[in-house]
């Protein structure tokens, strides 16, 4: 996912969302709103249809908005339909709606919170880890989660310095690294904790979320020194931070007799809590 890009929250339902730094405005995804709005289980069949309607009318909405491509639940990403906050008041008005005005109010405060996260960036640890919270994660879990977010974004900082700008180069830039440490693909490790369409570090255990940043740490100091300019040259180097974690954990794996990649998912993650007295192994013995 783009720097820029995120998911935002309204009512624990997920918003897909882009930050034009030229310009200085939120772009939102109009499915993701109208699948709130209209408390739809599909918001892009009813933004097609709400879209036919207004172009009927004659409304200027439609040929107004723009595009992006925007990561899916599968996650690839598609040329997404999107509206700023001035676009998206204008919309609202075209769907009954009783969370209209809660809406209006959650726009206008995801505005001014990029602007304070400008001014201080802490703040913008400080409501991701109130994210994590609201979906149920432990407290300890959450600290390892965010630090695996600023070591990916320093790798990813680094690739694009180095040439790779290419979001398919990205996942296969972190396929091979996935890969070499953990002994699965990013596909294969999913398939093992159960998933389909959601994100796999959101599902991983406090000692993957840590052989993953190794690997991530390694592979940017590398990149940092050898500054490498090709695509090959970035796969080797993705395969020599992940040797790395790998090495960690076949250690870890030959000290305490477990097995460092876990079936576990969030399911299970979140269940652990900051006082269950439960150690991962112990949970993972449940299935």
């Amino acid at each position: 996912m783009d720097k820029n890009d995120s998911i935002k929250l309204f009512e624990e339902k997920t918003i897909r969302t882009h930050w034009d730094e030229e310009n200085e405005k939120w772009y939102f995804s109009i499915a993701d709103v109208c699948a709130v709005l209209a408390d739809s289980a599909d918001g892009r069949k009813y933004w097609s249809v709400l879209k036919t309607r207004l172009k009927k009318e004659g409304s200027e909405l439609t040929t107004n908005c723009s595009q992006l491509k925007m990561q899916a639940a599968d996650g690839k990403f598609y040329n997404t339909d999107v509206a700023d906050t001035e676009q998206l008041l204008r919309l609202i008005q075209s769907i009954p709606s009783k969370k209209a005005e809660p809406f209006k109010l959650w726009l206008a405060r995801v505005g001014s919170e990029r602007i304070d996260e400008t001014a201080d960036p802490e703040l913008a640890i400080d409501r991701a880890l109130e994210t994590y919270l609201k979906k149920g994660y432990s407290r300890n879990w959450i600290n390892q989660r965010l630090k695996t977010i600023e070591v990916r974004k320093e790798l990813t900082d680094e690739w694009e310095k180095h040439g790779v700008t290419d979001k398919r180069d990205f996942a296969i830039l972190t396929d091979e690294i996935t890969r070499t440490w953990s002994g699965k693909t990013t596909r294969q490790y999913k398939q093992f904790k159960g998933l389909k369409k959601e994100g796999l570090r959101d599902h991983m255990t406090n000692v993957e979320l840590v052989l993953n940043m190794l690997a991530e740490v390694t592979a940017t100091d590398i990149t940092r020194q050898d500054e490498p300019e090709t695509m090959g040259d970035h796969m080797r180097v993705a395969r020599r931070g992940g040797s790395v974690a790998k090495a960690a954990r076949e250690q870890y794996e030959q000290q305490t007799g477990k097995k460092a990649v876990s079936p576990l998912n969030a399911k299970k993650l979140k269940s652990i809590t900051d006082d269950s007295g439960m150690s991962e192994g112990e949970i993972e013995g449940d299935d």
